[in-house]
């Protein structure tokens, strides 16, 4: 493995993150992603703390800034024209004053919120600034559990791929075959443009994705019709246990500032949350599967997805399950962790979520393990994510079994969680 020079590394990721910064919100990387995502925003400011403080906390700003009346956070801020990025605001047609696209992405607001406020050198703008959130995270919180889970059931859906942020898993595949293909509007792709075509998602499902955007759209984006609308209704747990621990996170939150009526309702969700999950533990994979709600069924399926749990507060036994997967999957990989079991014949090295590495996602499993006390894998997964950057820099994501760089490069989220990496491995 390369040697590691953590000062080198940090001013290196700074470089990224303040590179990709437009301002008020920052893109993924420039070309490939031109606008403001979601979940990208909330750990960028996580990045973005570990030198500009302010400019974290308008990060997260900028994105609630853009909130539907209903309390929905889309997954994409149109703030600029651009038409490197397809499909555009005219395809969604949300008609909002700001364009946005009409479909949400994991809830990582309220891990990456309380996380700025626990590290704030200004405590007193920290609590300002988190106390004008709570309520906006709140009423998104609310959203998921009125019009994703709608027979209270203690887990929400994802109703298309690209809200759970894992666009082309191999979760997915069964289910999607359901989402028809005719009648789409003529399109061209521009990702094509600024990545390697081996390492991106499929004609074929870009079809099936775009079905849903104009089927949803004809909705007229109306959540509470979408749900039971969708022929692709899926339970995924990595993007139920990303929900359940920024509920608790608000909830503690909420109870340092004073919001008891929010701490309270967060930790309703998260008790009922974490007994559903069990629902969806596999004693054959020892990790969680997908649920397909439109049959009822588990998805074979041992994706990261199911291992992403680990992030929330699951079972010890659970936790201590999952850390042996990861194990068994590191013998099989030189990098870890795979975003699927590279034993199952589906997977991909180089194909964005059927396989390959992604630092963002290491961290939020590295958070998890550390918490149950398993520090020796955990830091493990810290030295192999650090391993990569050396070798192949700042990419959106990496083959598990060589490293090499895939997608875009010089990638925000990855710098900035690399800047996490290296504070774990300082303390």
């Amino acid at each position: 493995m390369s040697t590691i020079d953590p000062s080198k590394i940090f001013d290196h990721a700074v470089e990224v993150l303040k590179e990709n910064d437009q301002g008020g919100y920052t893109v993924p990387t420039k070309g490939l992603y031109p606008f403001q995502w979601n979940w990208d925003s909330c750990f960028t400011a996580i990045g973005q703390s570990h030198y500009d403080e302010e400019r974290a906390w308008t990060e997260i700003e900028t994105l609630f800034a853009h909130q539907w009346p209903d309390g929905m956070v889309p997954h994409i801020v149109f703030h600029v024209y651009s038409d490197g990025y397809f499909p555009g605001p005219d395809v969604w047609g949300t008609n909002r004053p700001v364009a946005t696209s009409g479909i949400t992405q994991p809830a990582v607001a309220g891990f990456a919120v309380k996380r700025l406020y626990e590290r704030a050198a200004d405590r007193g703008m920290a609590a300002r600034r988190a106390k004008a959130l709570l309520p906006k995270i709140e009423a998104w919180h609310r959203w998921f559990y009125a019009n994703r889970d709608p027979k209270g059931e203690g887990l929400v859906a994802i109703l298309h791929p690209w809200e759970a942020g894992r666009d082309n898993s191999i979760d997915w595949d069964e289910a999607f075959e359901r989402v028809p293909t005719e009648g789409i509007m003529p399109f061209t792709r521009r990702d094509l443009q600024h990545a390697d075509p081996a390492h991106r998602p499929t004609k074929e499902q870009y079809e099936r994705y775009l079905w849903l955007v104009q089927h949803f759209r004809s909705l007229g984006w109306d959540n509470a019709k979408l749900h039971d609308a969708s022929p692709f209704q899926i339970v995924d747990p990595g993007f139920n246990a990303i929900l359940i621990r920024s509920s608790a996170d608000l909830a503690d939150l909420a109870d340092t500032l004073g919001e008891a009526e929010i701490a309270v309702a967060n930790r309703e969700r998260v008790s009922a949350g974490l007994a559903a999950l069990e629902s969806l533990w596999s004693v054959r994979h020892g990790q969680y599967l997908c649920r397909d709600r439109t049959t009822g069924k588990l998805v074979e399926s041992a994706s990261i997805g199911g291992i992403l749990p680990v992030f929330a507060q699951i079972p010890d036994d659970r936790a201590r399950e999952i850390a042996r997967t990861i194990e068994r999957q590191a013998a099989a990989a030189k990098f870890i962790v795979p975003s699927h079991d590279p034993a199952d014949l589906r997977f991909e090295s180089k194909r964005y979520w059927r396989g390959p590495v992604w630092l963002v996602i290491n961290y939020m499993i590295v958070d998890g393990l550390q918490a149950r006390g398993e520090t020796a894998i955990a830091e493990r997964i810290t030295r192999s994510s650090l391993d990569l950057i050396t070798q192949s820099g700042f990419a959106e994501y990496y083959d598990p079994m060589t490293g090499e760089p895939c997608g875009g490069r010089r990638f925000t989220w990855t710098a900035a969680m690399v800047l996490e990496f290296l504070r774990m491995t300082a303390s």
